[in-house]
C-alpha cells in the first residue's frame, strides 16, 4: 500500500502532545519541529488524522521537499513533483498560503505566483493539454519555507481543526478547541475525576473533556476537503473510519463536569454548544461568581481560561479578580488548579506554581499554569 509523509501544524510548545496521539493512532514519527510534526503513514491516515487528532490545527499532504536560494530554484523544485499523482485534470488548485522565515525567499505573493506557474507547466505537459478548466474539486496548495528549505503540500482538512462543528457561539476571548484539548492532555485528570471550569464562556474545557471522556473523535460530525479527492483516496477510507470512531463512542459513561460563569448570556450559549456537541447530558453550567466557589468533593481538578486584562476597562478588576480566584483556590486545598492566561502578575496573586508552561491562545501569548495538588489515597481492593 502507499505511503504518504502528512504534516500536522500545532500549537507551539505542545508538539509533545500531539506526537503522543499520532503515535497511539500507530502511525511513525518522521520529525518534531517547533509547532507542526511530519508522520509516515498509508492513504487511510489522511481520513485517520482528520478525524482522530484532537491537537493538531489541520493536515497536511507533503507533495515534496527542496532546497530554493532563488525564485529559479522554487520554479524548477515544484515543476519536478509529481503533481499529477495528486490532482486530476479539472482539478480547481491554487496557493492558499506561504509562510517564509529565515531565507532568500521572502515575498509570499511571489512565491505563491511561481508555484502555481511551476505546477500549470509540469500539469501541462503531463496531461498534454494548454489550458485548465479547474471546474472539479478543490486542492488548496501551501507552501513554507524554512531556512531556504521549501515544503510544498496539500491541504487535506480546508477548514481549520479546531472547527469541530458545535461551537457556532464564543465568548469574547475564546479558547480553540485544539488548545482547550491539549492543555486537558498535560494534566492528570481522567475522566473518573470530578473537572470544574469557574470561568466556563462557551464551555469550550468542559465540551472537550466530555468529548474525551466519551472517546468521541472529534472530527466525526465535520467534513474535510479531502473526502472529495477520490482520483487517489478512496471513499472507502472516510466510511471506515466514520464506523470505527462510532463503534469507539461510550454513550454509557457517567462524568462530574461543572461549569460556572457569572454572565447568564454565556451559560445559554455555553448549554447550547454542548447540546450541539451532544454531550449536554454530562456537563452541569451553573450561574456563579468565582468567589462563591465550593465543592465538597475533595481532589478534584480545575482548569480555567480567567480575564487577561485585554481589554482597559477589565484591568482594574484584575487584582480583586485574582484575589477572589486565590481565596476560592485555596478553600479548595487538596485539589489540583490550571490556569491560562497571559495576566503579568499571576503569581504575586496565585502564588508559584508547580510548574508553567509557555502557550499561545491565538496571537496572545500566555503562560499555563499548574499548581498539582495531593494525590487521593488509593482505594482499597
Amino acid at each position: 500500500m502507499k505511503t504518504v509523509e502528512l504534516i500536522a501544524p500545532c500549537h507551539f510548545g505542545l508538539e509533545a502532545v500531539l506526537k503522543r496521539e499520532i503515535l497511539d493512532l500507530g502511525y511513525e514519527i518522521v520529525k518534531v519541529e517547533d509547532g507542526r510534526i511530519t508522520f509516515r503513514t498509508d492513504l487511510d491516515g489522511i481520513a485517520r488524522a482528520n478525524i482522530f487528532l484532537r491537537t493538531a490545527e489541520r493536515i497536511l499532504l507533503k507533495i515534496g521537499s527542496f532546497k530554493a536560494y532563488t525564485f529559479d530554484d522554487l520554479f524548477e523544485g515544484t515543476k519536478k513533483l509529481p503533481w499529477e499523482d495528486y490532482i486530476p485534470e479539472n482539478g480547481r488548485f491554487w496557493v492558499k498560503k506561504a509562510s517564509t522565515a529565515k531565507s532568500k525567499l521572502f515575498s509570499a505573493p511571489d512565491i505563491q505566483s511561481i508555484v502555481k506557474k511551476a505546477m500549470v507547466d509540469r500539469m501541462k505537459s503531463e496531461y498534454k493539454v494548454s489550458w485548465f478548466n479547474e471546474d472539479g474539486d478543490d486542492y488548496p496548495v501551501r507552501v513554507f519555507i524554512l531556512k531556504d528549505q521549501v515544503t510544498i503540500s496539500l491541504d487535506t482538512t480546508g477548514i481549520p481543526l479546531h472547527k469541530r462543528g458545535y461551537r457556532k457561539l464564543v465568548s469574547e476571548a475564546p479558547i480553540r478547541e485544539t488548545l482547550a484539548a491539549a492543555l486537558l492532555m498535560l494534566t492528570p485528570w481522567h475522566k473518573d475525576r470530578i473537572l470544574v471550569d469557574p470561568f466556563c464562556g462557551s464551555g469550550t474545557f468542559l465540551i472537550e473533556a466530555a468529548m474525551m471522556g466519551m472517546n468521541m473523535a472529534p472530527g466525526m460530525n465535520r467534513s474535510f476537503e479531502s473526502e472529495h479527492w477520490s482520483n487517489f483516496l478512496p471513499k472507502k477510507a472516510w466510511y471506515d473510519t466514520i464506523d470505527e470512531a462510532n463503534d469507539l463512542v461510550n454513550h454509557d459513561i457517567e462524568m462530574d463536569l461543572q461549569g460556572y460563569d457569572k454572565d447568564p448570556r454565556m451559560l445559554k450559549i455555553a448549554r447550547q454548544n454542548a447540546q450541539d456537541a451532544e454531550v449536554d447530558h454530562l456537563i452541569h453550567f451553573q450561574q456563579r461568581e468565582v468567589k462563591d466557589l465550593r465543592h465538597p468533593k475533595p481532589y478534584g481538578f480545575i482548569i480555567a481560561n480567567p480575564p487577561y486584562g485585554e481589554r482597559l476597562e477589565d484591568q482594574e478588576t484584575l487584582p480583586q479578580l485574582y484575589t477572589e480566584m486565590k481565596e476560592a483556590f485555596d478553600r479548595l486545598d487538596t485539589w489540583s488548579k490550571y490556569v491560562i492566561t497571559s495576566y503579568e502578575d499571576t503569581e504575586k496573586y496565585l502564588g508559584k506554581p508547580t510548574k508553567k508552561r509557555k502557550v499561545y491562545n491565538g496571537m496572545i501569548r500566555g503562560e499555563f499554569y499548574q499548581y498539582l495538588g495531593p494525590k487521593p489515597p488509593r482505594r482499597r481492593k
